[in-house]
Order: structure tokens, then C-alpha cells, then sequence
């Protein structure tokens, strides 16, 4: 698949564009307002020039890597594409809008794949008139740094569309894992219910966020303390796949903490708002 188009031009919709250009896709990034898409374009420049700097890669691969990309805030331009990935807000209305409205542009052969943490598949798939072209195809930030990749196989998914896509984005170069829908899929099952707990740690007033994130970092071996990862990963996002959990699997060990819920009401969402359980200028 060479033509790719991609719903969404925040912080995983940007990380996307940019990985799968590197590869030698055509891609189509797209939001709502220009100013978004431009903002994208600007951050994956950055972002490029720093690799080259580090020579990670080449001038040359920069260059290459934003010719591959096309801005647009119109979905109609993506009539062509082989493969759409939606990487929009995870709400699940906003998420099923967009699927309808690819239904109507995209050709009936067009897979669509949605690159959200923990909603349901199955129930993306009931926007479009054959759901067994959709599926799950969840990076991991930051996009192009992160080996994994977590296929999702909704209850209507083809055997079909899950091997094309597997085998996509395997050749693209990520370790690529499968996955039967259920809420959280894998990783973020594990993870986002450890980082909920290091938050009740911190609320509870056991410890710092600061010895929290050393505690696991030396006493775990994790590269990086789960406060730390939530700043990084988007404290809303968190909250949102906690939310997920708890009314999917009906357990009170899914129950959001508090604070966390705080930290969204004050728009404290981490690195990308410039405060979270850290301060970041």
C-alpha cells in the first residue's frame, strides 16, 4: 500500500504521517482547519531537522520524508487512498463521524483502520456499510520511535484486511503484534491501570511524584516512571482509557483516581499543555 491517508493531525496523527512518509508512502495528512495542518507540517519539519542534527538521518532523508506529504482539510482528497488511518480524539461519536463520512468518499475496497487506545472496533465498524474492511492499527508515541504496533481484529474484521495490514505495516519495520478486540488492547490494559495507580500513590501522599517515578525507574528497570509517561502520553488520554476500562469490564480497579480527573479539569494534560504531574518550559 502506497497511498495513505490519515484523519488527525495532533500528536499521534503527525507522528504517523511522518513515520509511514519515511517508509515511502503517499500520505495525505488531515484535520479541520488549516491552521492545524500547517502546525503538523511545521512540528514534523522540527522534528526532522533535529534527527538530522543527531544524524539519525540525512538531509536528503528529510526531504524525501515531507515530499511524501500532502496537507488537506478536505476528507474528499482522500477518495484514492488504499488505506485511511484515524487518529482523532478518542470519542468514540467523533471517531464513528468520520468513519460515516469516509464510507461515502473512499472506494469500497479503501481500508479503514482507527488508531485509538482502547474503544471498540466492532462498534467504529457499524458507522460504514461494510464493516469488515475496519480494523485497529494502534501505534505508540512517539510514532516514529516505538517498535510496536498492535493489530486489532474486530468482531467483523476480514481475515483478509487483518493479513494486508499485518504484513503493511511489518515491511514498514515495526514488531507488530495481533490483537482480539477487548478494552485496552494489550499494552495499554497493562499500562494505563499501573500509571492510575502511581496517581492514587501520589494523591494518597505516599510519596513525590519525583521518588514515585525513581522508584520504578531503579527498582523496576523501567526506562521511564509511569507519572513521567503520563505527562508524555497526555493525562486526558489516560483518563479516557481508564474511563474505558472501568465501564467496559465493570471493575473498581478500573476506577479512574481523582486526580487524575483534576489534572484533566485543569487542563494540566502533561507535555503538551506545558504542565502535568511536571512542569515543562
Amino acid at each position: 500500500m502506497e497511498k495513505i491517508g490519515v484523519v488527525g493531525a495532533g500528536t499521534m496523527g503527525r507522528g504517523i504521517a511522518q513515520f509511514l512518509a519515511g517508509t515511502g508512502s503517499q500520505v495525505i495528512l488531515h484535520d479541520i482547519k488549516t491552521q492545524y495542518v500547517e502546525d503538523a507540517l511545521e512540528s514534523i519539519d522540527k522534528t526532522l531537522t533535529r534527527s538530522v542534527e543527531k544524524e539519525r538521518i540525512t538531509p536528503d532523508d528529510k526531504q524525501k520524508t515531507l515530499n511524501n506529504i500532502e496537507i488537506t482539510t478536505d476528507l474528499k482528497d482522500f477518495r484514492d487512498r488504499e488505506l485511511v488511518i484515524e487518529a482523532a480524539s478518542e470519542k468514540m461519536e467523533v471517531k464513528k463521524k468520520i468513519f460515516q463520512d469516509l464510507d461515502t468518499i473512499c472506494e469500497n475496497d479503501t481500508i479503514l483502520a482507527s488508531n485509538t487506545s482502547a474503544l471498540s472496533i466492532t462498534e467504529i465498524a457499524t458507522s460504514i456499510a461494510n464493516p469488515e474492511r475496519v480494523l485497529g492499527i494502534h501505534f505508540f508515541n512517539p510514532v516514529p520511535v516505538m517498535k510496536l504496533v498492535e493489530i486489532v481484529r474486530g468482531l467483523t474484521t476480514s481475515a483478509e484486511v487483518v493479513e494486508k495490514c499485518r504484513e503493511f505495516v511489518a515491511d514498514s519495520g515495526k514488531t507488530v503484534v495481533e490483537v482480539q478486540e477487548s478494552p485496552g488492547f494489550i499494552v495499554n490494559r497493562i499500562l494505563i491501570p499501573m500509571i492510575n495507580e502511581a496517581v492514587f500513590l501520589l494523591q494518597e501522599g505516599v510519596a513525590s511524584a519525583d521518588d514515585i517515578d525513581t522508584a520504578m525507574k531503579n527498582g523496576a528497570n523501567h526506562p521511564i516512571g509511569p507519572l513521567a509517561l503520563a505527562d508524555m502520553i497526555g493525562i486526558d488520554v489516560c483518563l479516557a482509557i481508564m474511563e474505558t476500562l472501568h465501564q467496559e469490564l465493570g471493575e473498581d480497579k478500573y476506577r479512574p483516581c481523582p486526580l487524575l480527573r483534576q489534572k484533566v479539569r485543569a487542563c494540566q494534560l502533561g507535555r503538551k499543555t506545558g504542565q502535568g504531574f511536571y512542569s515543562y518550559s
